[in-house]
């Protein structure tokens, strides 16, 4: 499998690297996209996402690597590398929600509407942004035979992108990117209902894609581990909690209350 999109002699373009800005630019033209719908100032939601993004990325990689911090040790400038693998979409969720939480306070807007407009970037992000992982050989599953691949029905190219050193592994990065992809779908479904909250489309998200990853996680072999148990299964369960609440307590307001088409912007 060649990682190098572009081989321009001095500089090499890595599909890692392509892949998670073309996630990235897709996200923020959707982002822009809805919030015109509710009169929010594209300076405003170009800046929040550009912040967000830069400082998600930063926890990313901060959160992969304080969790792999042996591998880091003997070679700290390793940690700059980052178009070699080695992001961790939950310390980019942290960082990323806390920073569109200061910029909301900051400017006085309703953050929770703000996450909302923002589920179906993410989600496309995310599925498209995995496909990088399969380019860099990473974040794969546990070894199987050939014939469980093809029994998988999926496209050859990538049940040869499978065979790592004559060994072929569970596709895991595909599960989460369809997986992501539905939930991209899904949204757009509940967004045609007229007495959606607001909150509704970020709990949705929390539940969906945590139910979806703590049973991916099962199969990868490179997890992130908190004593003998998978961090991201760990992360996965307690935002299905706060989702489960959430989603609790937007169904006790009434059907007119906080209504996400109805809700001003900043």
């Amino acid at each position: 499998m060649d990682r190098v999109l572009l081989d321009l002699g001095i500089v090499q373009i890595k599909w890692y690297s392509f892949l998670l800005l073309v996630g990235v630019f897709l996200g923020i033209l959707l982002l822009i996209k809805e919030s015109r719908k509710f009169k929010y100032p594209k300076d405003f939601i170009f800046n929040m996402a550009f912040w967000a993004i830069i400082i998600g990325f930063i926890g990313a990689r901060i959160y992969y690597v304080a969790f792999n911090w042996n591998m880091y040790a003997s070679n700290p400038i390793s940690i700059l590398e980052v178009w070699q693998g080695g992001l961790a979409i939950h310390g980019g969720l942290i960082f990323g929600v806390l920073t569109i939480y200061l910029y909301c306070k900051k400017f006085d807007a309703n953050f929770v509407k703000i996450l909302d407009m923002a589920v179906p970037s993410i989600l496309i992000g995310q599925a498209i942004g995995r496909w990088g992982n399969f380019f860099n050989m990473e974040a794969h599953g546990g070894m199987v035979s050939r014939m469980v691949l093809e029994g998988l029905h999926i496209p050859n190219f990538i049940i040869e992108g499978m065979n790592i050193n004559g060994v072929y592994y569970h596709p895991t990065f595909l599960y989460e990117s369809l997986w992501c992809l539905l939930g991209f779908i899904i949204v757009f479904v509940m967004r045609r209902f007229k007495h959606l909250k607001i909150g509704m489309q970020t709990c949705f998200y929390l539940m969906w894609y945590s139910i979806g990853r703590f049973f991916i996680e099962a199969f990868r072999t490179d997890s992130l581990m908190l004593g003998g148990f998978k961090m991201a299964q760990i992360i996965s369960v307690i935002l299905i909690i706060i989702s489960i609440v959430g989603f609790i307590i937007i169904s006790r307001k009434s059907k007119y209350e906080d209504l996400y088409y109805e809700s001003k912007g900043v």
